[in-house]
């Protein structure tokens, strides 16, 4: 049985493997277009359909039309494709093609280093919008030093893969290890910036906020890591502009509690502010958002 696994994570991997050597080898417009088919292939051979059309309606209600769960449904299936192709072309991702790829970037730069010359380490919360991954990258392309944690995968070979492309400059500690707060603390005193996924559903019982309509489970760790590195949270919501083009929207900052008397409240309360101004960009764009994650954030713990 262990063997057989084995063998089912090398096919994987292989496969992995190769879609990378060819989008690496083809024109980057070409290697988009080539990712934007095989989500057209997918949607059209109903990947995920039902499940998607289901959290569509819960977000939006029964009354939203089929045509517009479908065009969302294909708008986030294309931008997870597009994101896959620019993950794996990422070691190409240097100064000049950030530069010419993310609209408003020395705006953007701007506020962030100015944010860290004020408070030093940060804590940058995102959503799963365009490609949450870039915003890192570019951060560190341009100096800034990002600290991220990343989710241990059951495929060996896709996990060492993906936490070589994810950490392309940055400093990535696995999920669940256990030097993982000690170490984002240090840190964070040094000045770095700590990237965190906050629309994210946990497993066990955390920080019950209201999003989408719904009640999300989701970690205190964005709010804990603020208040005992005493760094202001930065949402930072990435948008994906036509196929090529990217824009980080850079928010205001929301400061540390002061040593809140009840702290789970205090935990609670920074986490909704957060989720909640995610909530109106998502509603704004939701051909934007990650549909399809395996871990639906408003479902029922399990």
């Amino acid at each position: 049985m262990k063997k057989n696994k084995d063998f089912q994570h090398r096919v994987e991997y292989a496969v992995l493997r190769g879609i990378e050597t060819l989008v690496c080898l083809l024109p980057e417009t070409v290697a988009l277009a080539f990712g934007a088919g095989v989500a057209h292939l997918l949607f059209a051979l109903g990947f995920r359909k039902k499940e998607t059309a289901r959290r569509v309606r819960e977000v939006f209600g029964s009354e939203i039309p089929a045509r517009e769960i479908r065009r969302i449904a294909r708008l986030s299936l294309r931008n997870m494709a597009l994101n896959g192709v620019e993950l794996m072309r990422i070691r190409r991702v240097n100064r000049a093609w950030i530069e010419s790829h993310v609209a408003d970037l020395e705006t953007s730069l701007a506020r962030m280093n100015a944010l860290r010359e004020k408070h030093g380490g940060l804590i940058l919360a995102l959503p799963h919008t365009g490609n949450w991954d870039l915003a890192g990258v570019a951060c560190e392309r341009f100096g800034i030093k990002i600290l991220a944690v990343a989710a241990k995968q059951k495929n060996p070979y896709v996990n060492a893969w993906l936490a070589a492309r994810r950490g392309e400059g940055i400093h990535m500690i696995e999920r669940g290890a256990g030097e993982t707060a000690r170490e984002a603390l240090k840190l964070l005193s040094e000045g770095w910036v700590f990237a965190i996924l906050a629309d994210v559903r946990v497993k066990k019982p955390d920080v019950m906020v209201d999003f989408l309509g719904g009640t999300a489970n989701v970690g205190r760790g964005l709010a804990v890591y603020s208040w005992a590195g005493n760094a202001p949270i930065v949402p930072v919501v990435c948008e994906r502009v036509g196929w090529r083009r990217h824009k980080f929207h850079v928010f205001d900052p929301l400061p540390p509690p002061d040593a809140p008397q009840d702290k789970d409240a205090a935990v609670r309360q920074q986490t909704q502010r957060v989720l909640k101004l995610f909530e109106t960009h998502i509603r704004a764009n939701p051909g934007q958002w990650l549909w399809y994650n395996k871990r639906w954030v408003l479902a029922p713990m399990r």
